[in-house]
């Protein structure tokens, strides 16, 4: 949300810059994202001052140019060489003085060229500067001659604060859901008015006068429950037209696009007060009547965008006695909007029920600036004010025969009460930390309009105003308390703060998280983030894999992200596939995510479920193009071992292991430790890549992030280096296909405890010499005694023992 600094200062005088108010506002939780200057006009005529002609002579070779010297309030008058017919010693004059840029315009009032005042000889005599006419300034079009001010203002004075076009600052606040009182100026102030302890201005609607009740229309509300209240006054005699400059400056202010000055009230108004407004038409209005009520579902209506729409049986539409005008509190109709040829309007300020402008917000897919405050909840005694407030202004722009030709009407057979808070002072001093004056805290709550009841010394009971839709618990009113108190001004416990540092657990995730994203990344992974909404489909695809129910959205913003995801898997595809088909075809990313679903408890309540994962996967080729290699696309192994290198940060020594699931592998392994899954990795399912369009095959491993921080708690130990030498032997095996290197691995451990260091797979072979279903894994033995150097007899006696387990329990053949 964008506020201004200088429509602020029309609340509450501010002397500080506005730097100074973006902070206090970010202390009392109104967040600051950013600070623009706006100028009035283009360039915001800086370098551009008002002077005064000193001297004023006609130029010796050249009948049409006086040479004139200028006071500008710097210590040495300037001379200025002038071609305008009316320049004369005396006049106080507008100057642009050398390296100003001006902005003019040309004759037909559009932008010309910028250009820069230098110094200069004209005929042969110094110019530094330029006196200016109106167009040459951008401030109109004349170039009759230049501006002759009538004004006391010293020499030197800045031009922009003649013509009251100093620049304005646009404040942007990151505005929470839950501070729908702040969006707008007034509301803003009322923090600033608690916050620096000033009094605020509220504008006078004093002078608000029905000139007549000429032109009444019958107005009925038939859903109260959806608006419980709706006020409107008719204006006749009005003309619309563009807005007076002041008018479109404000909203230029706040980033929204002048359109008339009828409209451009009710927008300002909105941005001022809060309230949002609406202008009909009134000769549009059939039967002079103005219906508030629900129309049949599927009823046809086109909005102001020209858009047809079919309505829902909820919504809550105004109507005239024939047809739909508006949809309420959340967009205007294209028949009965405010033209150019309007001349009678009827001006409807309501207070709508939040839930009935949010689900008719959704179910069309609208935000506008009236449905984001209208289904946040509304002030809903603000409405009358706020239609007074825009009558006297469009009185002021719509030209001097705009009369208010009717009563105000005001339908509201039930008033929304405050909310009474019962507020413990034993309770404030506990939550705050410390303990607060309770004149202070009553100065704070009356700035804030909470009124305190039922005073004792125990506590009081605080009568909240019904637009602080936030403010309905005593946690509430305490935090109201303290951001107006200030959180810099609560000092940190020096017992907490020394024991602080015992609190960091002995695994920290973050860290740990850090630890590995670096390893990745140095092994050329790039990290993604993805939304953790997904395509219900992805989960139809693997139901069955799925250990729970779908967590689904109740009111989703398309039917593509309508559950929350239960795997990383689709999250890493839908992005490989984004990057694929912008010819990023090499890919190797990691993710930590999180996934959920739903349980069913013993008890037989439902429970929601969400677990941290770690998600790699790897696509195309193994290294970048280049003339040393060919291409050699990714493989399983590449996975297994960015896998192991992941396993080994955590000191996984040993794991066991059985396939991978096959509905999300073609094929794979998952890795067991104390027989629960840590990591399935392998190649996916074709099926499934091509759900999303992606027809290269994709290696992809998913860890579960909370096992493997459990492995991260065992100390590093450290061992000397053997004074005794490795040997290496190698054995060639020839075994059955369904022979896996893990049973090899497992055999020669459990055979040999105390010599075998490790073993490794160096080549493997298959072919139709070695027999059906047969293949042969040349493997190296690392041996080494860490007590003295092996003799060739121990050496002997190992492999043999080694060669027996495999032959006896592997079937294996030992190739010569």
């Amino acid at each position: 949300m964008e506020v201004s600094y200088k429509w602020l200062q029309a609340y509450i005088d501010l002397p500080e810059s506005p730097e100074e108010v973006g902070k206090r506002l970010t202390a009392t939780g109104l967040e600051v994202e950013g600070i623009d200057t706006i100028d009035a006009v283009p360039g915001g005529l800086n370098g551009v001052v008002i002077g005064q002609v000193l001297t004023c002579n006609k130029h010796p070779d050249a009948d049409k140019l006086n040479l004139t010297t200028v006071d500008v309030g710097a210590a040495e008058p300037l001379p200025i060489v002038c071609g305008a017919p009316n320049v004369a010693a005396g006049q106080k004059v507008v100057v642009a003085l050398v390296g100003a840029t001006l902005y003019p315009r040309s004759a037909d009032g559009r932008p010309a060229e910028p250009f820069q005042i230098k110094k200069a000889k004209i005929r042969g005599a110094v110019s530094e500067g330029m006196i200016c006419a109106e167009d040459e300034i951008g401030l109109g079009q004349s170039h009759a001659g230049i501006m002759v001010l009538d004004t006391d203002l010293p020499n030197g004075t800045p031009a922009a604060r003649y013509f009251n076009l100093e620049a304005d600052y646009q404040i942007a606040i990151g505005l929470t859901p839950n501070r729908i009182d702040a969006a707008s100026h007034f509301g803003v102030a009322r923090d600033l008015k608690a916050a620096l302890n000033r009094p605020l201005r509220l504008p006078s609607v004093d002078a608000f006068t029905v000139h007549s009740t000429d032109f009444t229309l019958d107005v009925r509300v038939e859903d109260t429950e959806a608006c419980p209240r709706y006020t409107g006054l008719t204006i006749s005699g009005l003309t619309v037209r563009e807005s007076p400059q002041w008018l479109k400056q404000r909203l230029i202010a706040i980033g929204l696009k002048p359109i008339n000055n009828v409209v451009d009230i009710t927008n300002f108004v909105c941005h001022d007060l809060g309230q949002p407004l609406h202008a009909f038409d009134a000769d549009q209005i059939a039967g002079n009547q103005v219906v508030v009520k629900t129309l049949p579902e599927g009823t046809p209506f086109v909005t102001l965008d020209g858009v047809e729409r079919k309505l829902s049986a909820t919504d809550l539409m105004i109507c005239d006695a024939e047809k739909p005008m508006c949809i309420a509190g959340v967009f205007g109709g294209q028949q009965s909007g405010v033209t150019s040829q309007t001349t009678r309007i009827f001006l409807e300020s309501a207070y709508f029920a939040p839930t009935s402008v949010r689900k008719t917000a959704q179910y069309h897919g609208l935000k506008t600036d009236a449905s984001f405050r209208f289904e946040r909840g509304t002030d809903p005694n603000m409405p009358v004010f706020a239609l007074k407030r825009a009558a006297l202004l469009i009185l002021e722009v719509a030209g001097p025969d705009a009369r208010v030709t009717s009563a105000i009407t005001d339908l509201y057979p039930s008033p929304i009460a405050p909310f009474r808070v019962l507020v413990r002072y034993r309770n404030i001093d506990r939550l705050i930390g410390i303990r607060i004056d309770h004149t202070e805290i009553h100065r704070i709550l009356d700035a804030l309009d909470i009124t305190a009841d039922e005073q004792t010394s125990e506590g009081f009971v605080a009568v909240v105003p019904p637009y602080r839709v936030d403010v309905t618990r005593e946690a509430d009113v305490i935090e109201e308390i303290l951001r107006i108190y200030g959180l810099d001004n609560v000092p940190l416990s020096p017992v907490l703060a020394a024991d602080s540092l015992s609190e960091f657990p002995k695994t920290d995730p973050d860290q740990w998280q850090n630890r590995i994203g670096q390893l990745l990344a140095a092994n050329g992974f790039y990290e993604i983030l993805t939304l953790s909404l997904t395509r219900p489909a992805y989960h139809d695809a693997i139901r069955q894999t799925l250990p729970g129910a779908d967590v689904t959205l109740l009111n989703p913003l398309s039917d593509d992200l309508s559950v929350m995801r239960q795997t990383l898997l689709f999250s890493a595809l839908e992005t490989l596939v984004y990057n694929i088909n912008r010819r990023q075809r090499d890919l190797k990313t990691f993710e930590f995510g999180k996934v959920y679903h739903k349980a069913t408890a013993d008890d037989g309540s439902v429970k929601y479920v969400e677990r941290m994962r770690l998600s790699l996967a790897l696509v195309g080729n193994q290294q970048a193009e280049s003339w040393r290699q060919k291409n050699q696309p990714v493989e399983y192994h590449d996975l297994a071992t960015a896998v192991q290198r992941v396993l080994n940060l955590f000191r996984v020594k040993s794991v066991d292991t059985q396939p991978a699931d096959p509905t999300l592998f073609q094929y794979g392994l998952t890795y067991l430790v104390n027989k629960k899954p840590l990591v399935s990795l392998g190649l996916v399912q074709p099926k499934l890549t091509k759900l999303v369009d992606l027809k290269q095959p994709v290696f992809y491993a998913d860890f579960d992030w909370s096992a493997l921080l459990k492995l991260a708690g065992s100390k590093t130990r450290y061992e000397e280096v053997s004074r005794f030498p490795e040997v290496r032997r190698d054995l060639s095996l020839v075994i059955d296909k369904a022979v896996t290197f893990e049973q090899i691995s497992r055999l020669a451990s459990q055979t040999e405890r105390k010599l075998l260091r490790s073993l490794n797979v160096f080549d493997t072979y298959e072919g139709a010499n070695l027999g059906a279903d047969k293949k042969s894994y040349s493997v190296s033995f690392i041996l080494q005694d860490a007590t003295q150097t092996l003799t060739d007899g121990a050496i002997d006696k190992t492999m043999q023992r080694l060669i027996t387990a495999f032959e006896r329990d592997l079937g294996a053949v030992i190739r010569k």
